[in-house]
């Protein structure tokens, strides 16, 4: 049995993961994977650097940064980092504190991120020019992955921030906003991928593949309506303040077939390229690289050309 730590931020986009562990999915595959939460994408890298854990669940936006050099630990890069399997499309809702009603309320306003230049910054800056609204009417605050930012969100220590599902209907619970949700305005965003480093994958392929192929299960699962009650369970233990109505809701959203969860693991290229132009446009150096140098998808084929695949 091999150890594989994956890294993921706070959200029900994990959902396949607690799927594959409870289902014994993983365990199958001859895994044993535990499941941590990143205090932000900075975090997330150097321990891929250092080798305390093998994979992350993360934004693409983060790898094409760090492939790039523009990231934000000691160096800023991490050019061994590669996207070997697509996640889902970003789940993403631009939020607002009570009171705050429209984007245009923003101007003079703190907005959080995760980090300043990396994962969806640049999905809000993109939304704020949208809204005529410049970078320069605003404070950014570095505050770490969703669940920080939602919890900063309702305690009031900021007026927006991006958040991924369920949080914004725990937000809206409390009185905040949903403004605008990342589908209405980038019908083709690639939000997650797997994402791992080039050399421990190449060293370790039977363990990469056997990931995918238990994740490629977990994902069989929950699009079978006929788990659809205990996925409801599941989403309810992850995240208690979750009403079942809520819960079914976000369940609909992480199996729609245009904006949930990427069922065939694809990496689309339309996607990729979205999220390389955002990226480009308001990153104060563009990457100057094609952004599928980001990806290796031989991981993936394997995984797609074997028996288990169709189970």
């Amino acid at each position: 049995m091999h150890n594989l730590t994956i890294l993921a931020f706070e959200g029900a986009f994990n959902l396949p993961i607690w799927v594959g562990q409870q289902r014994r999915f993983f365990e199958k595959q001859g895994l044993e994977v535990s499941l941590e939460y990143v205090k932000g994408s900075v975090d997330m890298v150097n321990r891929l650097i250092a080798g305390s854990a093998q994979i992350a669940l993360t934004s693409v936006d983060n790898v094409l940064a760090y492939r790039s050099g523009q990231g934000e630990t000691a160096d800023g890069s991490a050019a061994d980092l590669v996207a070997f399997m697509g996640g889902d499309h970003g789940f993403l809702s631009l939020m607002s504190r009570p009171g705050i009603t429209e984007v245009s309320q923003f101007r003079g306003k703190t907005l959080s991120v995760d980090a300043l230049t990396t994962g969806f910054a640049f999905v809000l800056r993109e939304v704020l020019v949208a809204n005529r609204i410049a970078v320069t009417d605003v404070t950014f605050d570095a505050a770490g992955g969703t669940g920080n930012r939602y919890r900063a969100l309702v305690a009031g220590k900021h007026d927006g921030t991006l958040v991924r599902t369920p949080f914004e209907r725990l937000a809206q619970r409390q009185g905040c906003n949903v403004l605008v949700s990342g589908k209405s305005l980038f019908a083709d965003y690639l939000g997650t991928v797997g994402a791992v480093m080039q050399s421990w994958a190449s060293a370790n392929q039977d363990q990469v593949v056997g990931f995918i192929l238990a994740y490629r299960q977990a994902l069989n699962w929950i699009f079978d309506t006929r788990n659809n009650g205990a996925i409801v369970d599941i989403l309810r233990t992850e995240f208690d303040q979750l009403t079942h109505d809520d819960a079914h809701a976000v369940l609909g959203d992480l199996v729609d077939p245009s904006h949930g969860l990427i069922r065939d693991m694809e990496i689309p290229d339309t996607g990729l390229a979205l999220v390389s132009r955002i990226r480009d446009v308001h990153a104060s150096v563009p990457t100057n690289r094609p952004p599928g140098d980001c990806v290796d998808r031989q991981y993936l084929r394997q995984a797609q050309g074997s028996a288990g695949w169709a189970r």
